[in-house]
C-alpha cells in the first residue's frame, strides 16, 4: 500500500494514511481534501483522544478548527491500532467530541 503519510502520535505510536484510505475519506466527506495537514495536526497535538465505544482498537483524535467553514468545528481522526501500528480509517468534521 502506497502511504500519503506516516506520523508519530502524541502518545508515540506510529500511525499512518495511506492512498486507498484518503480516497475514501475525500470520496464520502468532499471537503476533506483541503483538511490533510490539520489531519496531521490533530494526530500530533489533539485536544482529546477518545476510544471507540464499538471497537477496542479504535480511538477518536480531536482537533478544534476555529476557522472551519461549517458549523462543525471539530476534526475527528477515527484509527484503527492493530499489532501496535495505526492506520487512519476516517476523518470529518463533527459538532461535538465525543
Amino acid at each position: 500500500m502506497i502511504n500519503i503519510f506516516e506520523i508519530t502520535d502524541k502518545t508515540g505510536r506510529k500511525i499512518r494514511l495511506t492512498k486507498r484510505q484518503w480516497q475514501h475519506i475525500t470520496k464520502y466527506h468532499k471537503y476533506m481534501t483541503n483538511y490533510l495537514e490539520e489531519i496531521k495536526e490533530a494526530l500530533i497535538s489533539p485536544i482529546k483522544i477518545t476510544e471507540s465505544l464499538y471497537d477496542e482498537n479504535v480511538s477518536y483524535y480531536f482537533k478544534y478548527l476555529k476557522h472551519a467553514a461549517y458549523s462543525k468545528k471539530y476534526l475527528l481522526v477515527a484509527v484503527r491500532y492493530l499489532n501496535g501500528k495505526g492506520f487512519i480509517i476516517t476523518a470529518y468534521l463533527e459538532t461535538n467530541i465525543k
